[in-house]
């Protein structure tokens, strides 16, 4: 009987003093301490297993092929938009809708196109006009840069100025060609006055517009690091009315290429090379309606060419560049 009271006035021993697990310099560990040992071997293996799977995606990098990019978001809805274009016009054309002699079909007009291909002629009358629009446009960047930082930065110019670019903007191109024809003759100089004309305005009135979006804080923060006069237009005004001035040049490019058809339709000569305005202007006194059509094709190809290897790119670039796109 004495022997059962005392087993029963002893203590219960504490689990967590209990031994537990041999350590493996020879010690004891307590429940506790296996537990954390068991909870770290687990985290090991997650990050091991982790390791493993981002190893496995650094080994199989996602290629990504531009020339298939550029195809698909760039190429292929203008093209499916040219395609539903000679759907519908092979339609009306074999239908009868029309005569042959209003509106050929895309044959006859593949058959010019062919011609010209044949003689060796084709890419001399896209580049005489081309080689004249890409000249005109970038004479039209140096005057229209300057003159409207000129026109956006200084209050009484801004004034005066103004109200007459915009007149100027609305102003049809092919207004000033027999102005141009009798200062320059039938000469290049008249076709580079046409289109400094009607490109030089778009350009001014597109950058003065993007300046006054610019926000007044960067030009205090712009004084206040030494940016001043010529500084603050080159690192400050440009870059931040860049969205502005980049619809600016798009537009003066657009004014460039009709500025130079209107002029090469009224006020060219073989003697100054055919352009494709000449080229078109010849078909109509030969009464060659599908080198007609096949003129027209031309020019709206050379432009939308030029918008889409160079305006829209530019443009994606500086929306990218801002976070816009």
């Amino acid at each position: 009987m004495p022997e059962t009271e005392k087993r029963l006035s002893d203590p219960v021993p504490d689990q967590a003093a209990m031994p537990g697990p041999s350590a493996p310099d020879g010690g004891r560990t307590t429940a506790s301490e296996a537990r954390s040992t068991a909870d770290a071997g687990r985290t090991d293996s997650d990050l091991a297993r982790l390791e493993a799977g981002l190893d496995s995606l650094e080994a199989k990098p996602v290629v990504r092929d531009p020339a298939w990019r550029f195809l698909r978001r760039t190429l292929a809805p203008p093209l499916l938009g040219v395609l539903l274009v000679l759907t519908v016009w092979q339609t009306l054309h074999a239908s009868g809708v029309v005569s042959e002699e209003r509106l050929p079909g895309p044959g006859a007009i593949a058959d010019s196109f062919r011609t010209l291909w044949l003689r060796g002629t084709l890419f001399e009358i896209i580049w005489t006009s081309l080689e004249r629009g890409l000249l005109g446009f970038l004479a039209s960047v140096a005057i229209g840069t300057p003159l409207g930082l000129i026109v956006a930065r200084v209050p009484l110019v801004r004034a005066a100025v103004r109200p007459v670019l915009s007149g100027l903007q609305s102003l049809p191109s092919v207004a000033w060609v027999p102005a141009a024809v009798i200062w320059f003759g039938l000469t290049d100089g008249a076709m580079y006055t046409v289109i400094l004309l009607g490109a030089v305005p778009s350009i001014a009135i597109g950058l003065v517009s993007g300046i006054d979006q610019v926000p007044p804080l960067y030009l205090r923060a712009g004084r206040t690091i030494g940016a001043t006069g010529l500084r603050s237009a080159r690192y400050i005004l440009l870059p931040a009315a860049l969205p502005g001035y980049t619809a600016g040049l798009k537009q003066g490019w657009a004014f460039s290429w009709r500025s130079l058809m209107a002029t090469e339709l009224i006020a060219s000569s073989p003697e100054l090379g055919i352009g494709l305005g000449r080229y078109l202007e010849n078909s109509r006194e030969s009464i060659d309606m599908p080198g007609v059509f096949l003129g027209i094709l031309l020019i709206l190809a050379v432009g939308i060419l030029i918008d889409l290897l160079v305006f829209s790119p530019l443009e994606r670039w500086v929306l990218r560049a801002r976070g816009l796109a």
